[in-house]
C-alpha cells in the first residue's frame, strides 16, 4: 500500500495502524474533526451515487452501511461521482442484514448506470429516417453502434423493476416482465426505461459489432415472443444508437 492510500486508510478509520511519519499528526487535538469530515463527505458522496438503494433501505440502515464502505475501500479517485461504481454492490451484497434483499445489490449497479449513462461523452444520435431508405439486405448488414451514452442491464428479477419503481416512477416489484433496463441521453437528460431480454439481446449483440440481422436473431432467440421491429421502434426512439454519418457501417 502506498503512503498516500495508508495515510487515508488511517484516516478514515481510527482502528487502523498509525502510518509512519504521521506520529505528530496523531496527537492534534482537532484530527478528529477532519477524520469526521472526510468520512462524511465519502458518505455524502455515496448517497447522491446511489439514491435508490437509499430509499429502500432508509437513511440510517445505508449511512451505516456506507460508513463501513467508506472505511474499508476509501476513495481511490478524486472524481467522487464514481465512487462506490467497483465496490459498493457487492459490499451491500454482504452485509448480513441485506440478506433478505437479494436484489439491492443489483439496484446500485443501476444506479451505478445511471450516471455512467450521465457522465458519459456526446455524439449524435441515430435517427430513425436514416435507415428509412434502406433495401432489405443493407438494412439487415447495418451495424448500429451504441451511443456513448447508451446503458442497460438485465439483473435477476425483481431488481430491474424495483429500481424502476424507485427512480423512475416505473411498475410496481412484483412485475415480472420487466427483464432490464434501458438508458439514454437523447435530450441531455436521462431517460431510463424498462428493457424486455429481446431489447438486451439486441443491444448486446451490437455492442459486439454484429449486423442488424444478427442482433435481431439474438433478440428472437432471447425472447420467442419478442415483437423485433417493436424492439428496434423502441431503441430509435430512445436515441440508444449513434448516427456515425457513414451511409452504411459494415462489421
Amino acid at each position: 500500500m502506498q503512503l498516500s492510500a495508508a495515510v487515508l486508510q488511517w484516516l478514515l478509520d481510527p482502528r487502523a495502524p498509525v502510518p509512519a511519519g504521521c506520529e505528530a499528526l496523531a496527537v492534534q487535538p482537532g484530527l478528529a474533526v477532519h477524520r469526521n469530515t472526510i468520512a462524511r463527505g465519502c458518505v455524502e458522496a455515496l448517497q447522491a451515487n446511489f439514491p435508490a438503494v437509499r430509499q429502500l433501505v432508509g437513511a440510517d440502515w445505508f449511512d451505516d452501511v456506507a460508513l463501513a464502505h467508506v472505511r474499508a475501500h476509501p476513495p481511490a479517485d478524486a472524481r467522487l461521482l464514481l465512487y462506490g461504481d467497483a465496490s459498493f454492490p457487492a459490499f451491500v451484497a454482504a452485509v448480513p442484514t441485506a440478506a433478505d434483499l437479494p436484489w439491492l445489490a443489483d439496484v446500485a449497479r443501476l444506479d451505478a448506470l445511471w450516471r455512467a449513462s450521465h457522465a458519459a461523452g456526446d455524439a449524435p444520435v441515430l435517427a430513425a429516417a436514416r435507415l428509412a431508405g434502406d433495401e432489405p439486405a443493407t438494412l439487415a448488414a447495418r451495424v448500429l453502434r451504441p451511443h456513448p451514452a447508451t446503458r442497460w442491464l438485465q439483473p435477476p428479477a425483481p431488481a430491474a423493476a424495483v429500481w424502476l419503481r424507485e427512480r423512475a416512477g416505473g411498475p410496481h416489484a412484483t412485475d415480472a416482465a420487466v427483464a432490464g433496463v434501458l438508458f439514454t441521453r437523447p435530450g441531455g437528460a436521462v431517460v431510463a426505461q424498462a428493457l424486455d431480454a429481446g431489447g438486451c439481446a439486441f443491444l448486446d449483440a451490437c455492442a459486439a459489432g454484429l449486423p442488424l440481422q444478427a442482433a435481431a436473431e439474438a433478440c428472437a432467440t432471447a425472447d420467442a415472443q419478442a415483437d423485433v421491429a417493436a424492439t428496434l421502434r423502441q431503441l430509435l426512439l430512445a436515441g440508444a444508437w449513434t448516427d456515425t454519418g457513414e451511409p452504411h457501417d459494415t462489421p
